[in-house]
C-alpha cells in the first residue's frame, strides 16, 4: 500500500486549536454538549482540526507537486490557515467554511487513489468517488463521530455505555433522518407563517421539542402543582422586613427551598433536637444585596429567620455549623462538635432528616429571600412518590461519598417531591410520544410504520425521535432536581450534582421548583435543548449518515477499513459506568419501550469497562493489569482493522505528575496506556498536546491536574520492523530529535507544549523497532524510553545555549540557580570567567544590578521604558528577551512588534532563548516567569503578522523574514 503521510504527522497550527478548544470551553449556549452531560468530552474545534490533519496530506508526501522546502511550507501554511478558520466557534455551522475543509479531504483522497490504483483490493479500499467511513469505538460524549460527520463523513459511533450509545444517537442518527422537515405540532400546522416558514436542517424537530416540552410542563403542573405552591407575602413578614413591604398581599413563585440535614444532637441535654448541619447561612453575597440565613434559639429548641444587608459576624455566615473540611459541625443548641464519626452513625441508622432553612422567590427585581413557613414544610413533605429507582450506588469512596451517610441507592438522593416531579416527567414522556405521533400522521408525515430503533422515519419514528430529547430534558431535571444541589449564594441560583466526576456528599441543599421560569425549572430545561438542536444540527442533510451502536471495543467488527479517531477511558480517573447509572435509571424508565435492546438490563453495564478501578478488580495492581490487558486488546482492533491509508488519532488525558521515581516524575495512567498502545502493534508517530484550559491554569501546573489531552498520531508498526540495542536507539533519538525540535520550535508549539510534543519524534524512534534491548538483554520499557527521551531532549535544549551571545549564557546559568533573587558577586564572578564576559559588563548590558557584594538580574519591570535596539551599543538576547516581555505586558502585541521590526532577523534568537527559560521555569515550579516566556512565544505569530502590515523603522540587521 502506498500512503502519503498526513498533516497530522508532521505539524500542526497547535495554538489556534489550543485558543479554540480553551474557548470552547466558556461557550454553553447552542453548545452540543448542553443536549446532555458525559464527562470530558473532547472540543469539538480539536476534533474537527485532528480529523482533517489526518485525512490530509502533507505536502512533503508529494515532491513531484511541491519539490522544495520553501515550497512544501508554503503549503503548510495554507492548510493551517484552513484549520484556523475550521476550528473558529463562528464557523462550526458556516457551510462555506467546512466546504473548503471538504474540497482539501476530497482532493488528498483522489491523489491517494491515484497512487495505490495497482492495489489489489483497489475498487473497494480506494474508490475515488466514495470517502472511507468513520468510527469511533469509545464514542462517549460524540464530539469526534459529529465533527466526522460534519466534514463529509459517514460516521459510525459505539461505546459498550447505553447512556453513551443514546448521546450518539441524538448527535449522529437521528438529526439527519428527519432534516428538513417541518414541525407536526398542531400550532405549527395552524399557523401561516410557521407552515411558509422553510425549516432548516434539524430545526423541525427542535420546534416540536420545544412545544411538547411546553405542553408536559402545563400538564405536570395539573398533576403536581399542588405540591410547588407559591409563597404569600403577609403584613407580619414585612413587619420586620421592610423591603418586603412593596410584595405585601401577593403571592411569589418560589425558585426554590433551601434545606439543611438534621442529626440529632450529641448533647444529652438536647437529646431529642434535630440539630442542622449547614456548611453555610449566606444566601446572597451580592454586593448591595446580601442576605443570610441567621437561627434563633427559643423556648429550649430553635428556628429559622431570613436577613437582608451584611451580617454582624460575617465568618459565621460564612460558616454556618460548620467547623473544618469534612463532616464536621457544630451543635447549634449547645455548641457540642459534631463530628464525621457521629454524623455517619445516625445517618446509617436512619436518623438523618431535613429541615427547610429559607425560601427563595421571585422578586420584581430580582430574588427575594424568606424565612420558612409551616405551609412549606408540608407542602413537601405531603409529597408520596409510586416510584423509587433502587440501583445501588457502588462502595467507592473516591467517586461515591453518600453511601457512607446512608443514602446507598439513588433513588436515596431524591426527596420524596424530587421523585414525584420526575416519575410525573418520565411518565409524560411516554404520553408526548403518542400525542406526537397522532399530530405527525395528521401532518402527513409519510406512511412507515417502523419503530425508531429499526430506522423507521414515518410518524412512529418521529414521535420516538422528539421523544429522545424530552428524555434528555429528564435528565437535565434529575441532574439539578437532587439533594446534592448546592446554592450558589454568587450566583443566586442552584448548582447541578455533577460539577465534577463525583457524586459528593452535600449538608445543605437547594429543592429547585421544576414548575418555575428560573434555575431548575424544566422549561428552561427544554428551551436549552432546542438551542442547542437548532445551532449544532443547522445545516444537517438528509445525506449525512450516521450509526450509533452498542459494542465493547474489544471485540467490535465496525472499525474494518474505516478512519479511526478515538476518546478512550482514562485509566482510573473517571468512573464512567458508575456515574452514567445516574442517568440510565430515568432514561431506561422513559424510553425502555422505544430502545428495548439498549435499555435491556436494569444498569449500565460495567465488567469489561475499561477503567482501572481497583474496588471492582480487588487491588490496584489488578485494575492496572485489567486496563493493560483490555486496551491493549481494543488497540490491537484498531490495528487490524482501521483503514491503513491513514493513521489512527487517539486522545488521551495527560496528567503532569502522579508519582516520583529514580527515573523522574512519571504518570502511571499514561505509561500504561502507551504501553498498550504499543504492544499491540502500533507505531507511534506524533504526540500533539491539545490545551483545554484557560492560559491562567498554568499557575498551578505544579498541583497533579489534567492540563492536556494528548493526540497520539499511531500507524500500524511493520512486520518486519528490527530488534535494536539500547545504543542504536540512543543514537538514532540523537539524530533525529533534535531535527524534530528545530521543526516544532519553527512552528511556534509553545514552550508548555514541547516537552509533550517531543515524545512524537522520540516515540516514533522507539516503535519502529519490535523491540529495544539494554544492555542485560531484557525489552526497555516505556518509562525508560520516556526518560532517555526527556534527556536527549533537555540535551538538545542546553546545546541551543551555544548559539546564544556570552551574556545570555551567563544569565541562563543564573536563572536558574537564583532566578531573580540576589546571589553573591563572587560566585557571579566566577562563572562570568567560564561564560567569557564579566559582571561589569553585563551591568553596562542592562541585565543585572551589582552592590554591596551582591548580584541579581533584572526583572522585565525594572527595564528602562525609553529602550531602543537601534541605539543599544551592547544587545543581548536576554534582555531582548525581558524588554519584549515588559513590552507585551504594558502595551500588548503591537508595542512588542515595534521592538521585533528593529531587532530584524535577531529577534529569532530571543524567541528561541523563551524555550530554553520556560523549561527551567518549569522544572523549578517558577510559574509565573514560566508563564510569561510562554506568552510571549504564543504572541510571536501575531507580533510577525503587525511587523509585515506596519511601517516601524529600520532593523538592526537583515530582514525579519522573506517576503513572496
Amino acid at each position: 500500500m502506498n500512503y502519503p503521510k498526513k498533516l497530522i504527522e508532521v505539524a500542526l497550527p497547535l495554538e489556534a486549536i489550543n485558543e479554540a478548544s480553551s474557548r470552547e470551553k466558556s461557550i454553553r449556549h447552542g453548545h452540543p454538549s448542553t443536549l446532555h452531560l458525559w464527562w470530558a468530552r473532547r472540543p469539538l474545534a480539536a476534533a474537527r482540526a485532528v480529523i482533517f490533519a489526518q485525512m490530509v496530506d502533507d505536502s512533503s508526501a508529494w515532491p513531484d507537486l511541491f519539490p522544495t522546502e520553501k515550497a512544501q511550507e508554503k503549503e503548510r501554511q495554507r492548510l493551517f490557515r484552513i484549520i484556523e478558520e475550521l476550528v473558529t466557534w463562528e464557523n462550526t455551522t458556516n457551510e462555506e467554511v467546512l466546504q473548503k475543509a471538504r474540497d482539501e479531504i476530497w482532493a488528498s483522497w483522489r491523489r491517494t487513489c491515484a497512487a495505490n490504483a495497482d492495489h489489489p483490493r483497489a475498487e473497494e479500499l480506494f474508490n475515488r468517488s466514495k470517502l472511507p467511513a468513520f468510527h469511533d469505538p469509545f464514542a462517549g460524549g460524540g464530539a469526534l463521530p459529529l465533527e466526522a460527520q460534519r466534514l463529509g463523513l459517514e460516521a459510525y459511533a459505539s461505546d459498550l455505555n447505553p447512556v453513551a450509545v443514546l448521546i450518539n444517537k441524538a448527535m449522529i442518527e437521528i438529526p439527519p433522518r428527519f432534516a428538513g422537515k417541518r414541525p407536526v405540532n398542531p400550532e405549527a400546522r395552524a399557523k401561516k407563517e410557521l407552515i411558509e416558514r422553510q425549516w432548516k436542517g434539524a430545526q423541525g424537530l427542535a420546534e416540536d421539542v420545544r412545544y411538547y416540552g411546553q405542553w408536559m410542563r402545563d400538564e405536570a403542573e395539573k398533576r403536581i402543582g399542588h405540591l410547588y405552591p407559591k409563597v404569600e407575602i403577609t403584613q407580619e413578614m414585612a413587619r420586620e422586613r421592610p423591603d418586603l413591604a412593596p410584595y405585601v398581599g401577593r403571592k411569589l413563585t418560589v425558585i426554590a427551598w433551601l434545606w439543611a440535614r438534621t442529626v440529632k444532637s450529641p448533647n444529652p441535654a438536647f437529646a431529642n433536637i434535630d440539630v442542622p448541619l449547614a456548611s453555610t447561612f449566606m444566601l446572597s453575597t451580592k454586593s448591595g444585596k446580601e442576605a443570610y440565613v441567621e437561627p434563633v434559639i427559643e423556648n429550649g429548641s430553635y428556628r429559622f429567620t431570613v436577613k437582608v444587608g451584611k451580617p454582624k459576624d460575617p465568618e459565621a455566615a460564612k460558616n454556618g455549623t460548620k467547623l473544618a473540611r469534612g463532616a464536621n459541625f457544630r451543635c447549634v443548641m449547645s455548641g457540642a462538635v459534631i463530628n464525621d464519626p457521629y454524623i455517619k452513625a445516625e445517618s446509617m441508622a436512619g436518623r438523618m432528616g431535613a429541615r427547610l432553612m429559607a425560601i427563595v422567590a421571585e422578586g420584581d427585581h430580582g430574588r427575594v429571600y424568606l424565612a420558612p413557613t409551616p405551609e412549606h414544610e408540608k407542602s413537601a413533605n405531603q409529597a408520596q412518590p409510586l416510584w423509587k429507582p433502587e440501583v445501588s450506588m457502588p462502595e467507592n469512596p473516591r467517586w461515591f461519598s453518600p453511601p457512607l451517610y446512608g443514602l446507598k441507592s439513588f433513588g436515596d438522593l431524591f426527596t420524596p417531591r424530587q421523585l414525584v416531579a420526575l416519575t410525573t416527567f418520565s411518565d409524560l414522556v411516554g404520553e408526548a410520544i403518542q400525542r406526537i405521533e397522532a399530530d405527525a400522521r395528521a401532518a402527513g408525515l409519510e406512511p412507515d410504520m417502523r419503530p425508531l430503533c429499526d430506522g423507521g422515519t414515518g410518524p412512529r419514528a418521529y414521535a420516538e425521535a422528539v421523544g429522545v430529547y424530552l428524555a434528555f430534558a429528564l435528565s437535565k431535571q434529575a441532574d439539578l432536581g437532587n439533594s446534592l444541589c448546592r446554592w450558589e449564594p454568587i450566583a443566586q441560583c442552584p448548582r447541578q450534582l455533577f460539577g465534577r466526576q463525583a457524586i459528593p456528599m452535600i449538608w445543605d441543599f437547594a429543592e429547585g421548583n421544576p414548575l418555575g421560569s428560573s434555575s431548575g425549572s424544566w422549561i428552561i430545561f427544554v428551551d436549552g435543548i432546542a438551542k442547542a438542536f437548532s445551532k449544532t444540527f443547522e445545516i444537517v442533510t438528509a445525506n449525512a449518515c450516521g450509526t450509533a451502536l452498542q459494542a465493547e471495543a474489544g471485540t467490535q467488527e465496525v472499525s474494518l477499513d474505516k478512519i479511526i479517531s478515538t476518546d478512550p477511558p482514562y485509566y482510573d480517573n473517571i468512573g464512567y459506568a458508575d456515574l452514567s447509572d445516574f442517568f440510565y435509571i430515568w432514561l431506561r424508565r422513559s424510553l425502555k419501550t422505544v430502545f428495548p435492546e439498549l435499555f435491556s438490563t436494569m444498569a449500565v453495564p460495567k465488567a469489561e469497562e475499561l477503567v482501572a478501578t481497583p474496588y471492582r478488580h480487588g487491588s490496584v495492581g489488578e485494575a492496572e493489569i485489567f486496563f493493560l490487558d483490555g486496551m491493549t486488546r481494543a488497540m490491537h482492533r484498531l490495528t487490524q482493522q482501521s483503514h491503513q491509508a491513514f493513521p489512527v488519532s487517539i486522545y488521551y488525558a495527560f496528567k503532569q505528575a502522579e508519582n516520583e521515581s529514580e527515573e523522574g516524575t512519571a504518570s502511571t495512567g499514561w505509561e500504561t496506556f502507551l504501553s498498550a498502545v504499543i504492544k499491540a502493534g502500533f507505531s507511534i508517530s506524533g504526540t500533539w498536546p491539545i490545551r483545554t484550559e484557560n492560559d491562567s491554569r498554568m499557575i498551578g501546573q505544579d498541583t497533579n491536574a489534567l492540563a492536556s489531552s494528548i493526540v497520539l498520531v499511531c500507524r500500524k508498526r511493520d512486520a518486519s520492523a528490527p530488534t535494536a540495542t539500547r545504543r542504536e536507539f540512543m543514537t538514532a533519538l540523537k539524530q533525529e530529535l533534535p531535527q524534530a525540535l528545530a521543526h516544532l520550535q519553527h512552528s511556534n508549539i509553545a514552550p508548555v507544549d514541547l516537552a509533550q510534543a517531543a515524545i512524537g519524534p522520540g516515540m516514533a524512534v522507539f516503535t519502529r523497532y519490535a523491540r529495544v534491548l539494554d544492555a542485560e538483554g531484557k525489552p526497555m520499557t516505556v518509562r525508560e524510553a520516556l526518560a532517555l527521551i526527556n534527556q536527549v531532549l533537555d540535551e538538545t535544549l542546553a546545546e541551543q545555549e551555544g548559539d546564544f551571545d556570552a551574556e545570555s549564557r551567563w544569565a541562563l546559568a543564573w536563572f536558574e540557580q537564583f532566578g531573580f533573587a540576589e546571589g553573591e558577586f563572587g560566585v557571579a564572578e566566577t562563572l562570568s570567567k567560564a561564560k567569557d564576559t564579566s559582571v561589569q559588563g553585563m551591568v553596562d548590558a542592562g541585565i543585572l544590578a551589582a552592590g554591596k557584594g551582591k548580584v541579581r538580574l533584572l526583572k522585565p519591570e525594572e527595564l528602562p521604558a525609553d529602550w531602543d535596539p537601534l541605539t543599544d551599543s551592547r544587545l543581548t538576547g536576554w534582555e531582548v528577551v525581558h524588554h519584549l516581555i515588559r513590552v507585551l505586558n504594558a502595551g500588548g502585541e503591537s508595542a512588542a512588534a515595534q521592538i521585533v521590526a528593529k531587532l530584524g532577523a535577531t529577534a529569532d534568537a530571543a524567541r528561541e532563548l523563551c524555550y530554553r527559560l520556560f523549561t527551567l521555569c518549569e522544572r523549578k515550579k517558577r510559574a509565573q516567569e514560566a508563564l510569561a516566556y510562554n506568552t510571549l512565544v504564543q504572541s510571536w505569530p501575531e507580533i510577525l503578522r503587525l511587523t509585515q502590515t506596519k511601517s516601524f523603522g529600520t532593523a538592526v540587521s537583515g530582514e525579519l523574514f522573506d517576503v513572496e
